[in-house]
C-alpha cells in the first residue's frame, strides 16, 4: 500500500515550467581565450563576466546545460557553510573564519542585487528561513547562535522559543528554533534558465551535450579536448562541482559526488498551507541529516529534500523515507499524494568549504557541499576575475590551497552509504537523549 503513495512522476518539479534543455549546435572555436568546463550556475557566471570584458569564451557541458544540480536543488538562499566558525578557526585561523562568515552575508546580498538588477526572473522572494531544533538544550545554543549573528554582522536573526514556533512552522516535532530574515527562495531551474539568457546574450557561447575529454598542457596555453573536437585556450576554468569526471582527475579524487534527493506534495488546500507553512519561510533542522523544505513559489504545495544513501538506479525506499520524514512533521499529510520525486548529485569534499585554487594553471570553482544557489554564482564570477588579474574583484576568503584528496578513491563514492547510515544512527542517539 505504502508503494502507491510514491510520486507520480521522478522528474524535477522545476522542469515543469522550466524544463532543461538543448542548445543549437555551434561550431568549434580553434581558438579562445577561456574553456570553461561546466555550464551550471558556476560556469555561467564565470562566462557572463568574461564575456562581458571581451574575452572569446565557451563553456562545454556534457549534459544540457543546467541539467545537474542548478536545476535539481531546492532553491533556497541559504549560503550556509558546513564547518562551523569554531571548526574553520581550528582548521584555518581566526581570520579566515571571520572572513568567511562575513563573505556569506556579501554573497547572498550580492546575488538578491544580481537577480534584481539583471531582471531575472526567477520568482525569487526574502522570506526568511527558519531553522527548527529537536531539543531543548539544542536550543539554548541556537538562541546563542541568532544573537552572534545579530551582533556580529547586522543579520536579522533572532530565537523561536516553543511557545511561539507554531506561528512559524505548523508542527510540534521541535522544541523552537532560530529565525533568521536575510535568506529566501527562488525557482532554481528558472535561475539557471535566465542565468543562460544574459549569459548568451553577453557573447559566451555554450556547447551543451559536449563532454570534456582532456585538458593537455600546451605551451603557454592548453589543448582542451571534447568529443566535437578540440580547441586551443589559452585558460581554462574548471566548474563541474558534483558531475565531475575523468575529465578532470585531480579535482575528482577530491570532491564526493552525495545524492540529494527531494519530494513535492500534490497541492494542498490554502487553510493547509496556511496551517503549516503560515509565513512562508524556507525550512531547516539542526539534525546532522536534517530535512529542507520549503513551499513552492506558488505556496500551494510543500517541498521536502534531504540526503540519499542509495547510489544507483532509483529505488522506492529513500523517496518513502523522505515521506516518513514530511508526515512525522505534518502528520496530516499521512494520505497526501506525492507529485514529483528526484535525486542530484552534491559535491562534498573533506573540509567542505567552497573553493577556488589553481593547479598546475588551471583554475577551478567548485566544492559547494550542498550550497551552490548562494556560492555558484559568487565563486564563479570571483573565478573569472582571477583569471582576468582583476585583484580586488578577485578577492574571497574561499582562495586558497585545493582540496585534500581522499585515499583509496578514485570516483566511485563505495563508502558514502555506510557514511551515512552512521549519520542517521547519530541523529537518532540524539533525539533519544535530547532534553525535550
Amino acid at each position: 500500500m505504502e508503494n502507491a503513495q510514491i510520486a507520480d512522476k521522478n522528474t524535477p518539479y522545476w522542469w515543469e515550467e522550466a524544463p532543461v534543455k538543448p542548445l543549437p549546435r555551434q561550431p568549434l572555436a580553434k581558438k579562445l581565450d577561456v574553456a570553461i568546463i561546466g555550464a551550471g550556475y558556476t560556469g555561467l557566471s564565470a562566462g557572463l563576466v568574461l564575456a562581458r570584458e571581451g574575452r572569446s569564451v565557451a563553456a562545454f557541458d556534457a549534459m544540457n546545460p543546467g541539467e545537474g544540480a542548478s536545476t535539481r536543488n531546492g532553491g533556497i538562499t541559504s549560503g550556509s557553510i558546513r564547518p562551523d566558525y569554531a571548526t574553520i578557526t581550528r582548521r584555518f585561523g581566526e581570520q579566515k573564519a571571520i572572513a568567511i562568515e562575513a563573505e556569506g552575508k556579501v554573497a547572498r546580498e550580492f546575488l538578491y542585487d544580481f537577480i534584481r538588477t539583471e531582471g531575472l526572473d526567477c520568482d525569487f522572494q526574502l522570506v526568511g528561513q527558519f531553522k527548527g531544533v529537536v531539543g531543548y538544550d539544542d536550543y539554548e545554543k541556537t538562541a546563542r547562535s541568532a544573537e552572534v549573528l545579530a551582533k556580529r554582522l547586522g543579520i536579522e536573526a533572532y530565537a523561536v522559543p516553543y511557545a511561539e514556533q507554531r506561528n512559524f512552522i505548523g508542527t510540534d516535532f521541535y522544541r523552537g528554533g532560530m529565525a533568521r530574515m536575510d535568506i529566501g527562495g527562488l525557482h532554481p531551474a528558472k535561475f539557471h534558465a535566465e542565468l543562460l539568457r544574459v549569459a548568451l546574450a553577453s557573447g559566451l557561447t555554450v556547447h551543451a551535450g559536449t563532454r570534456v575529454t582532456g585538458v593537455e598542457k600546451d605551451g603557454s596555453g592548453f589543448r582542451v579536448v571534447t568529443d566535437a573536437g578540440t580547441v586551443q585556450a589559452r585558460q581554462v576554468l574548471v566548474c563541474t562541482n558534483g558531475y565531475t569526471d575523468g575529465a578532470v582527475p585531480f579535482l575528482r579524487r577530491r570532491l564526493v559526488p552525495v545524492r540529494s534527493r527531494i519530494i513535492v506534495t500534490e497541492e494542498l488546500a490554502p487553510e493547509v498551507m496556511d496551517r503549516l507553512m503560515p509565513k512562508r519561510m524556507m525550512m531547516i533542522e539542526g539534525r546532522q541529516l536534517g530535512f529542507y523544505y520549503r513551499p513552492t513559489p506558488d505556496g500551494k504545495r510543500i517541498l521536502l529534500g534531504g540526503r540519499d544513501s542509495s547510489r544507483a538506479g532509483d529505488p522506492a525506499a529513500p523517496k518513502l523515507f523522505l515521506r516518513r520524514g514530511l508526515v512525522n512533521l505534518f502528520p496530516e499529510l499521512e494520505n497526501v499524494r506525492l507529485s514529483h520525486t528526484w535525486f542530484g548529485n552534491v559535491a562534498m569534499h573533506r573540509d567542505m568549504l567552497p573553493r577556488i585554487f589553481e593547479k598546475h594553471g588551471v583554475v577551478y570553482a567548485t566544492g559547494f557541499c550542498g550550497s551552490g544557489v548562494v556560492w555558484a554564482p559568487w565563486i564563479g564570477m570571483r573565478a573569472a576575475h582571477k583569471l582576468m588579474g582583476h585583484g580586488e574583484q578577485a578577492r574571497t576568503a574561499f582562495d586558497f590551497r585545493p582540496p585534500a584528496f581522499i585515499p583509496f578513491y578514485r570516483g566511485n563514492p563505495w563508502f558514502m552509504p555506510a557514511i551515512i547510515q552512521a549519520y542517521r544512527m547519530q541523529d537518532r542517539i540524539a533525539l533519544f537523549r535530547a532534553r525535550r
